[in-house]
């Protein structure tokens, strides 16, 4: 959090002064957080991304009545804030990890989300529109996510938990306890609701970053923000 709020003020210092803007990275290349790939949290995002592979081929091979599948995904949604956790328990924070973490989230949302829609359990236009926006984000804000100029904030932070906690009660509907479905598809409705939100909010503030770079923006108001 002190490391983004930092990143900020330098952001609004140069746009105040009219500098270009340069990455963190290239400012202090030595600095541990840039440097650190092998590391405990680093090991579990990648052991999130492989546990993908048996919990969407459970999903899509079919598994009615059995709690396996349910059981994985929710062990692979429940783990999205222990490497977060670990890395400021054990002072092990990097890059590499600050964007693994979010890229493993979008791989898996849209992996689950694919294979509930190949098994029926969920609508592939839900599938159009988070795959979308993840389109439109990676295009237009992932150089500045890259260059760590744009960070996750809540609001991204809060719509993954919403869409993570929606796929595993889709799932638990669809599998042993039917009954859950509403209430997934609630939470579903509500986290593509977010998903849009947050998306679209990526696009404006690269936007505004774009502007500050470039020189073409003449308006206080134009001051990037931190993103969501």
């Amino acid at each position: 959090m002190g490391r983004q709020a930092g990143l900020t003020a330098r952001r609004a210092l140069c746009y105040q002064e009219g500098m270009p803007l340069i990455s963190a990275r290239d400012r202090d290349p030595a600095d541990p957080f840039f440097t650190r790939v092998v590391t405990l949290p680093n090991a579990i995002t990648l052991a999130r991304l492989l546990l993908l592979v048996p919990v969407c081929w459970l999903i899509v091979a079919g598994a009615p009545g059995s709690w396996l599948p349910v059981g994985l995904l929710a062990i692979w949604a429940s783990t999205d804030w222990i490497d977060g956790v670990l890395a400021r328990a054990l002072d092990q924070s990097s890059r590499l990890g600050e964007v693994m973490d979010p890229i493993a989230d979008r791989i898996g949302i849209v992996g689950v989300t694919l294979a509930l829609a190949i098994a029926g359990a969920l609508d592939w236009w839900i599938l159009a529109v988070i795959a979308g926006i993840d389109v439109l984000s990676i295009v237009s804000a992932g150089r500045a996510a890259r260059d760590g100029s744009i960070h996750v904030s809540w609001l991204g932070k809060i719509r993954t938990a919403v869409l993570l906690t929606a796929i595993v009660v889709i799932l638990l509907g669809h599998t042993v306890l039917p009954a859950a479905t509403p209430l997934g598809m609630t939470l579903m409705l509500v986290g593509v609701g977010l998903h849009v939100v947050a998306g679209v909010d990526y696009f404006l503030q690269a936007r505004r970053l774009r502007r500050v770079q470039t020189g073409t923006s003449t308006s206080r108001h134009d001051e990037p923000e931190e993103a969501r």
